[in-house]
């Protein structure tokens, strides 16, 4: 079972990078929260 991780940090301090990073290298599904509340 895959767990779920969240990534939290001040504004352009590379939280979207790191999580990109983060998601192909544990073969996890990347999602971007941000998006989903300003669409």
């Amino acid at each position: 079972m895959k767990m779920t991780i969240a990534i939290d940090g001040h504004s352009a301090c590379g939280k979207s990078t790191v999580a990109k990073l983060l998601a192909k290298e544990l073969d996890y599904i990347y999602i971007d929260s941000g998006a989903m509340y300003r669409a």
